[in-house]
């Protein structure tokens, strides 16, 4: 078949020869993969960088999961959370690949933000510790959509479904879808956290 086609292009005086083609180069060779020694890392002090990004002030939450097999709800301590995106409404925390209090609430899926108000400093503390019953003596509700705790008194709370997991280091990005979202209509002082205390908005 290819030598009749070969024929028939040669008496109709097409060109039957193609310019010679160019090698491919070679691939680079791969880097080989390792971890990083400790004579390689930056030339950070830990503890000065606790002290330096201390300066940033934020909100403080509580991220809550409703009961599993475990036991009772899950809840921690929070003050890297942040609103994300408006379209979809997405939100998104920061947790320490340690934490024991992550993988119940990965378990579940969901997840309820609790923001915290001025005069919740102790409540705050209480979900910081581990190893503890949380939930004990804690007044809380079933947010509407996750079920997950809502606590009584935080000026605002945002029920979310998992969406997304993301390394960041020693932490994971946690990317939540906003389900339900609501706010007490009194004009609530949040709880700050700056340089390693608790202080309020000062109006």
């Amino acid at each position: 078949m290819a030598a009749t086609a070969v024929r028939y292009l040669r008496s109709v005086g097409a060109r039957t020869t193609t310019a010679p083609v160019e090698p491919l180069p070679r691939p680079l060779p791969r880097p080989q993969l390792r971890a990083v020694g400790d004579d390689e890392r930056a030339p950070l002090d830990r503890n000065e960088f606790r002290r330096v990004l201390g300066n940033f002030a934020t909100g403080v939450t509580v991220i809550t999961s409703p009961s599993d097999e475990d036991g009772g709800p899950a809840g921690f301590a929070c003050q890297s959370f942040a609103s994300l995106s408006l379209d979809p409404p997405l939100v998104s925390f920061m947790v320490a690949r340690t934490s024991t209090t992550w993988p119940r609430i990965a378990r579940a899926g969901v997840f309820c933000v609790n923001i915290l108000g001025a005069d919740q400093g102790d409540l705050c503390r209480g979900f910081a510790v581990s190893g503890a019953d949380k939930f004990a003596g804690v007044v809380y509700d079933a947010a509407p959509v996750s079920g997950s705790p809502r606590l009584a008194g935080a000026p605002a709370w945002v029920d979310c479904t998992v969406q997304a997991v993301h390394t960041g280091g020693d932490h994971l990005i946690v990317i939540g879808r906003v389900d339900a979202l609501g706010a007490t209509e009194d004009d609530a002082d949040p709880l700050l956290f700056h340089r390693g205390t608790f202080g309020r908005f000062t109006r």
